[in-house]
């Protein structure tokens, strides 16, 4: 099981290709078989998982009732945005679809951020953007998450 954790700036080739950082890597499953999809995030980023993540996924995908319209939404979008699987090159890099870096607006610069089981990349203003609008500060989430799952 992956734990991916951390922000690292860096920047996609002219083939849209982006280095994975060393500690993030450290972190894969050899489960994973250094091999990852890549799919649109909730928000204006995108979500990658590693194969063995993945196919977690999609075993979660499997239990949902597909005669509900919106669970049948829920997986038509998030699977129609997926890649093919994408092993790390020689210089552990995943090529990213050019429909998903124009989905996240993601044009050189790329903020990754460690998400537990995935990794997420985000165009830097559309990060920061994010991070700006929050209706709560993160100590008064923080206070609410966590006492919630404290007191079960």
């Amino acid at each position: 099981m992956s734990s991916f954790k951390g922000r690292y700036e860096y920047v996609l080739d002219s083939k849209g290709r982006l280095s994975i950082p060393a500690k993030l890597r450290k972190s894969l499953s050899p489960d994973a078989h250094d091999t990852f999809v890549v799919t649109r995030g909730v928000e204006k980023c995108l979500y990658v998982y590693p194969f063995d993540e993945w196919r977690r996924l999609e075993e979660k995908l499997r239990s949902l009732n597909q005669f509900l319209e919106k669970h049948r939404y829920f997986i038509r979008t998030l699977l129609m945005w997926a890649s093919e699987e994408f092993p790390l090159d020689s210089q552990s890099r995943i090529t990213i679809p050019k429909n998903l870096l124009e989905f996240a607006e993601i044009e050189k610069d790329v903020v990754i951020i460690g998400a537990l089981e995935r990794i997420e990349l985000w165009n830097p203003q559309t990060f920061n953007q994010y991070l700006n609008s929050q209706p709560e500060s993160y100590a008064s989430v923080v206070e609410q998450i966590m006492a919630v799952n404290v007191n079960k």
